[in-house]
């Protein structure tokens, strides 16, 4: 049995998985990092939890908020010429 016999929104379904998984992987791995913490890090690299243990660590480990991981608005930069 291949790919061919399931439904399509089951390739839609895995790919959204893989990108929640990754998103929340990647969050972890880089607070980790930033925060000298190698044991977190390298139970984020081993382990796939599918987001759920890294979202653990940000948010009631580390304390993290949304806005912690918002990209910084360029807008209010002032360019001078």
């Amino acid at each position: 049995m291949g790919w061919g016999y399931l439904p399509p929104f089951v390739g839609l379904f895995l790919l959204l998985i893989i990108a929640w998984s990754l998103l929340w992987k990647g969050l972890a791995l880089w607070r980790a990092a930033h925060r000298g913490e190698k044991v977190w890090f390298i139970v984020f690299l081993i382990l796939n939890t599918a987001g759920i243990l890294e979202i653990i660590y940000l948010f009631f480990i580390t304390g993290a908020k949304l806005s912690d991981f918002k990209l910084p608005d360029s807008s209010h930069h002032n360019h001078q010429h």
